[in-house]
């Protein structure tokens, strides 16, 4: 394999890399977000078992995979829950003649959903990985979609009899374990969700997600698109939930900071309120959902999250122009200011936020003060805080377990850091927790939205017509469900030689096995709707 040439270090050593293990440390790397380290690939677990026990860094955000010329790469984004700052990217290369890097699953739990796809997708293999199978594409896939040497035309020959694959024999249990298929089409699972389930009676034994029924190769979608205009569209399409404004800013950050691009204080203000309405269209939803997962039936719950959302809807279509597919933000801003009469419209913003505690104090009259609700929410589903840290879970899961965690606060960007909130953390680390949660986000929304803008300023910034960047980034924005991140490897030229989707789902969703082991398989159905998992982010 041939060594990489290292670019000069203009950042200062952190004490976490110079406490690493010389013999597994190559060299250097430059990132445009964080100091990056070259490590060995049979040392991985060495290097990534030091910065977590003794640097603190104990979150693993995201695993990107990725082909060069001459080598094969993985990049383990590792940052700190309680210190965000402190990032770092751990590039372990791999020749092309032979594709094997020690597995990070040991010490980080979430890679071991991460690592599978790296070795489906780019056909990585990781050693001393707890299971190395494919996770999106069918076992039966033949070739890895993003090598270069994959041919999209090529037929897939399979045999039925390898297709079918009817019943699967290798579960956990023993002979009076029963193997129950829920799903892909249940209404539990909020979208094309297979839950490969072992009971025991009424008990659940293992639960596996089986996922990628939707998966559309997205990311290579995005990757042949341009930056300045064909990329915007599609992150509206990972979540349907109306959260589409939240990751199309974490698209909008991770290409701004990557080229230099400096949005409009005004700008940012109107991403960072049009955002909240975003968020608080989608906590409605699952709030709405959940109250008919758990409860049976068209409850005045349900009906009251669908009428509280179609006011924010109707707010969202007037400022963007579309209902769900909002295509709003735009690299440097955004496309249009507030619409005309602004006092009109800003009346109807307050008119709204003034009446939500009224309408929430109603929601907890009808959940979170309901007997049968508690009955089936508190102390099931229960996530204690280390293993939502070691699985990667962020957003109101992680929160629900007392993790004191949000980008918004932690990782600023747009308007936050002008704003003051408290983050909302709940102990009871259950499925009740979760719902709290959200309840409270949309509730801590009024003040995020008190400050609305009253004159016109620039609300775009000047950007190129053909944008041309290099160098590697990974930048994140708290989505409603948890941190949506994007890594963008830019080449010179107009389109991303490597683009990245981190969904909160993803992680959040993996943790479900831990989550349901040992409940009922009734608890399960309110398990899953805690989670509130979007399965357009999952598949991708």
């Amino acid at each position: 394999m041939q060594q990489r040439e290292l670019p000069p270090d203009e950042r200062p050593v952190d004490e976490a890399i110079r406490s690493l293990p010389d013999d597994a440390v190559i060299g250097r790397d430059a990132h445009e977000n964080a100091p990056a380290v070259v490590v060995r690939a049979d040392r991985v677990q060495a290097v990534l078992s030091t910065l977590r026990a003794d640097a603190g860094f104990d979150h693993c955000s995201c695993v990107t995979a990725q082909e060069y010329e001459d080598r094969f790469e993985t990049v383990y984004h590792v940052t700190s829950y309680d210190d965000r700052t402190r990032e770092l990217s751990v590039v372990v290369p791999v020749p092309h003649e032979r594709p094997v890097s020690e597995s990070a699953a040991p010490v980080y739990r979430t890679a071991e959903w991460h690592e599978r796809e790296a070795y489906d997708l780019v056909g990585i293999e990781y050693d001393d990985h707890p299971d190395l199978r494919r996770i999106l594409l069918p076992e039966t896939w033949q070739g890895h979609p993003l090598r270069r040497d994959y041919d999209p035309e090529s037929a897939q020959v399979v045999p039925y009899r390898e297709h079918a694959n009817p019943l699967q024999e290798d579960h956990r249990g023993g002979a009076d374990t029963m193997f129950v298929n829920v799903g892909p089409h249940h209404p539990s699972t909020h979208g094309v969700l297979h839950l490969q389930t072992v009971l025991d009676g009424e008990q659940i034994v293992d639960v596996e997600p089986d996922i990628g029924y939707i998966h559309r190769c997205e990311e290579q979608m995005c990757e042949q698109g341009t930056y300045r205009h064909q990329i915007m569209p599609y992150p509206d399409r990972w979540d349907w939930s109306g959260a589409g404004l939240l990751n199309e800013w974490a698209y909008a950050r991770a290409a701004e900071d990557l080229a230099d691009i400096e949005v409009p204080e005004y700008a940012q203000v109107i991403r960072t309120m049009s955002a909240e309405l975003s968020r608080i269209l989608s906590h409605f939803l699952a709030i709405a959902t959940y109250a008919l997962d758990v409860i049976g039936e068209f409850t005045a719950a349900f009906q009251y999250g669908i009428r509280d959302r179609e006011i924010v809807q109707d707010l969202l279509e007037d400022l963007t122009g579309q209902r769900l597919m909002f295509n709003y933000f735009r690299l440097g801003g955004v496309a249009w200011d507030i619409p005309d009469p602004r006092e009109e419209f800003l009346e109807d913003v307050r008119a709204f936020t003034d009446g939500l505690p009224r309408k929430l104090a109603e929601y907890h009259d009808l959940l979170t003060s309901n007997e049968i609700f508690q009955v089936r929410t508190v102390d099931t589903g229960t996530l204690e805080p280390g293993a939502a840290k070691g699985y990667g879970c962020t957003g109101p899961v992680a929160r629900g377990s007392g993790v004191d965690y949000d980008l918004r606060r932690d990782d600023p960007y747009g308007y936050y850091d002008r704003l003051e909130w408290d983050v909302v953390t709940e102990d009871g680390c259950d499925n009740f927790s979760r719902v709290l949660v959200r309840l409270q986000e949309v509730e801590q929304c009024v003040d995020l939205l008190a400050d609305w803008p009253d004159d016109e300023r620039d609300i775009q910034a000047n950007v190129p017509r053909t944008l041309k960047p290099e160098g590697e980034i990974y930048r994140a924005v708290e989505a409603a469900k948890g941190e949506l991140g994007i890594y963008i490897s830019a080449d010179g030229t107009e389109t991303p030689a490597r683009f990245k989707i981190r969904g909160p789902s993803f992680s959040n969703l993996s943790a479900l096995p831990a989550v349901a082991e040992g409940e009922f398989v009734a608890d399960l159905v309110a398990t899953i709707g805690s989670l509130d998992t979007i399965m357009g982010e999952v598949d991708r």
